[in-house]
């Protein structure tokens, strides 16, 4: 097996050679030297739905969630439960969470190991053991690796809400997604973030994406965007739904600087998202690599056709992950929250690229560390064994149920867990 290199490439044709063919042209093109791939090339327009049988997002997609994320809230928190903590030399810092449950008329032990890779989660028939285990032998049951003489348990009162903010710090209902506006013929990252008119076909497609609001004194999740002082522009496009809520970095929307032919005022926006979705009013082939970014690595191309009529058409991709499809094209008519769903999927997908989940696992390593170490003092100065200079709860690291390190670290953005440098291996796009 050897790494291969530009030479090794055979070149995909160039945006230019493509453009200098005849239509119709390809709403996406692959960059000549790979690095890509592309989701959705069925663009024939389908039949409308039956007036009877309007179309049911819910019914068709599923959202991608973190499965372990919301268990300890959901099974322990407020029940009765021991929590428990200790340091294995091969898998470092350990927080244990079991209870005793009796599912039907069976009894059962739910049981929860935090390690700095992921988190266990079991329930188990104590019929199926030979005898009731100890904590140790508890671990082992959920994962086989651990290696520790013994556990210590926490008896800090506040312990759970620290433990359901670690669990939880990979839950995010913010989302923020590029939009960008490419013309025909357009093939640079200059020529589409200097574009400054709105169409009225895209004016259509934003107001089909969310509302436009204000952004002076907005109180909603604002994505990043200035709302005292304008210095991000003066309105964007939002919407909530499913408790959610989307900020949409549209680049018209976004300030232009004269004289900056690279329009960084927009780029440091749109280039820290994850997705982004780019509009054509027209015909014209969109390749990833117009754009350098190392955040953005997923793209989804939208062309329209037959624009501000009764009967406009977006042509976007008909498949992304196997537990999400959808026709392609989509009629105005249609409900967009299926598209929510896909966006946010999207982003989901990429959290998985290798190099952002490095930095998943670093910042999960340093908020499990952290979590041990409030779980230890604590505990120890509700024994009256550690002085008040060691005691975490007030003005430390965030002891005291959920501030802190915790608080800062998710005021921060968590963007660990939510945004990231990836490498561009991945387009999810059509």
């Amino acid at each position: 097996f050897s790494v291969q290199t530009e030479e090794d490439y055979i070149p995909y044709p160039s945006v230019h050679e493509v453009l200098g063919r005849s239509s119709p042209f390809p709403l996406i093109l692959l960059p000549q030297f790979g690095g890509y791939w592309i989701e959705g090339t069925n663009h024939e327009p389908k039949d409308p739905p039956e007036a009877d049988q309007p179309p049911c997002p819910t019914s068709h997609v599923k959202l991608e969630t973190n499965s372990t994320a919301k268990i300890y809230r959901k099974n322990f928190m407020g029940k009765e439960h021991f929590n428990y903590y200790t340091m294995d030399a091969a898998l470092g810092h350990l927080v244990f969470s079991m209870k005793y449950d009796v599912i039907g008329d069976q009894e059962h032990l739910r049981l929860m190991l935090r390690t700095k890779i992921k988190t266990y989660h079991d329930v188990i028939p104590i019929s199926c053991l030979t005898e009731f285990p100890n904590v140790v032998q508890m671990a082992k049951l959920v994962c086989e690796e651990v290696n520790v003489d013994r556990f210590y348990p926490v008896l800090y009162p506040k312990a759970s809400r620290l433990i359901v903010t670690f669990d939880e710090h990979v839950i995010s209902n913010n989302f923020k997604f590029g939009v960008i506006y490419q013309r025909f013929a357009q093939t640079s990252e200059e020529e589409l973030f200097g574009n400054m008119e709105e169409s009225p076909a895209f004016v259509e497609f934003l107001e089909f994406l969310g509302r436009k609001i204000e952004l002076h004194d907005f109180k909603g999740f604002r994505g990043g965007l200035d709302v005292t002082h304008g210095q991000t522009g003066t309105e964007s496009i939002y919407t909530s739904f499913h408790n959610k809520e989307i900020m949409f970095h549209v680049s018209t929307k976004l300030p232009y600087t004269e004289g900056d032919s690279q329009q960084l005022q927009r780029k440091r926006h749109i280039g820290n998202d994850i997705v982004a979705i780019v509009f054509q009013e027209e015909n014209t082939p969109f390749v990833p690599d117009m754009i350098q970014s190392n955040f953005l690595h997923a793209y989804v191309v939208v062309q329209v056709e037959n624009a501000c009529t009764d009967n406009v058409i977006y042509k976007v991709g008909s498949k992304l992950l196997p537990l999400l499809t959808f026709k392609s094209p989509f009629r105005f008519s249609d409900s967009f929250f299926l598209y929510y769903f896909f966006l946010i999927n999207a982003e989901y997908a990429c959290y998985k690229a290798e190099k952002f989940a490095k930095l998943e696992e670093r910042t999960r390593s340093a908020l499990l560390e952290t979590l041990y170490e409030e779980l230890h003092i604590n505990s120890q100065s509700m024994m009256g064994l550690g002085g008040d200079e060691d005691k975490l709860e007030n003005g430390g690291a965030g002891g005291g149920g959920g501030g802190g390190f915790f608080e800062s670290f998710k005021r921060g953005g968590v963007w660990l867990s939510r945004r990231g440098a990836t490498a561009g291996a991945v387009m999810l796009c059509a």
